[in-house]
């Protein structure tokens, strides 16, 4: 029954939405589509502007991944995650996943494919992905934006709640999903 309205509730939202806010515009005699075309042109700016963080954040974590520097943080947390029995596999996720979100997705896929998903590690995988966040993408873009040149601490605070997500996940999942 409710799999059945969820079902006919998510096909009629977006045709529902396209016809209620031009009708709500309308009534409150807003010119809806010269602020559509407004608002994309702004758009279009910000995003011209965020495009150079963008492209020095890429060639940042690329250059993080192919000097092997990644693979050294890997082997110097490992010893200290393996003392909690945090699977070593999921290091490079955690490292990873606060630098882009693109690497943390292809990490996970890789540990699909090693382990599965519905393992141990993948299960952990995938909420890690859901409880974290890519903090240097959010603080570039959309500092960037708006032109924020210090972050102040908005980093730290940023990195905190995602070793918090990542250390929630590893521990809930093994609390949950573990075998006795």
């Amino acid at each position: 029954m409710i799999s059945t309205l969820s079902e006919q509730l998510s096909v009629w939202v977006i045709p529902v939405l396209l016809v209620f806010i031009p009708l709500i515009g309308a009534i409150r005699r807003v010119k809806v589509y010269e602020a559509f075309v407004e608002g994309a042109a702004e758009g279009f700016q910000t995003s011209i502007r965020i495009l150079p963080f963008l492209v020095a954040m890429l060639v940042a974590i690329n250059v993080f991944r192919a000097s092997g520097a990644l693979g050294c943080c890997v082997n110097f947390i490992e010893p200290v995650l393996s003392f909690f029995h945090i699977p070593g596999e999921l290091v490079p996720l955690a490292i990873m996943r606060p630098l882009s979100g693109t690497g943390a997705l292809g990490l996970t896929s890789e540990i699909f494919t090693v382990f599965g998903p519905d393992s141990l590690v993948g299960r952990i995988a995938s909420t890690i992905l859901g409880s974290t966040d890519t903090t240097f993408y959010i603080l570039t873009v959309y500092f960037g934006a708006v032109g924020i040149s210090r972050p102040r601490y908005s980093v730290f605070v940023g990195l905190c709640g995602d070793i918090i997500g990542f250390l929630g996940s590893v521990y809930l999942c093994q609390y949950f999903f573990a075998l006795p």
